[in-house]
């Protein structure tokens, strides 16, 4: 998406730009992303300035696809991630790693570690890059199709959302059993034995 800055004044506009799940591969490294968004995203933008600084506001709208982390099954979940972006002209300024400086003569954009904060150059932003990170953001760590999802039996792989198996649940061994023993066997032992003197 690019942003022509000569058209943002004190006046905010509101921009729709839709991202197909081809667009989203072809900017992401990161094959569990680009593969979690199979149709299009819609970002609904708002921007204006105040006096030399752009604000950027908004949020992104459509679905991932996922498979849950516990019974393993495909779903889809919502994706609506708001986001705000402050860009400062970077005039003089040029970010301290070569990588950055790429970007921001690239992109016109460089963004601070935070994410809603950043430099601007030139007559326009290109903020593709900073839309890939937004759709990122909202990526659950650990995905699950439903909170109380039971997920499957570690011993036959029985989905137990759907039926139930035989398999005995061991709980696992303590880090401690070990010296269980040990404590039962100074126990039994007479006063005294095994004491220096």
């Amino acid at each position: 998406m690019q942003l022509l800055l000569d058209r943002i004044s004190e006046d905010p506009i509101e921009l729709v730009f839709r991202g197909s799940p081809e667009w989203l591969a072809g900017l992401s490294p990161d094959p569990e992303l680009a593969g979690a968004v199979r149709e299009e995203v819609q970002f609904a933008l708002r921007a204006h300035r105040m006096g030399e600084d752009l604000y950027l506001e908004g949020e992104a709208t459509g679905s991932y696809e996922l498979g849950c982390g516990r019974c393993l099954k495909r779903y889809r979940q919502p994706i609506r991630e708001p986001f705000r972006l402050v860009l400062e002209p970077a005039g003089s300024r040029s970010p301290a790693d070569p990588e950055g400086a790429a970007v921001l003569a690239r992109d016109g954009l460089w963004l601070s570690d935070e994410l809603e904060a950043g430099w601007f150059r030139g007559s326009e932003v290109q903020l593709d890059h900073f839309l890939q990170e937004v759709i990122a953001a909202g990526l659950p760590f650990k995905p699950l199709c439903r909170e109380e999802c039971a997920g499957l039996c570690p011993t036959c792989g029985v989905d137990r959302n759907v039926g139930s198996c035989d398999c005995r649940e061991e709980s696992p061994a303590s880090p401690f059993s070990a010296l269980a023993g040990l404590r039962d066997k100074l126990a039994k032992r007479p006063a005294g034995e095994g004491e220096e003197r």
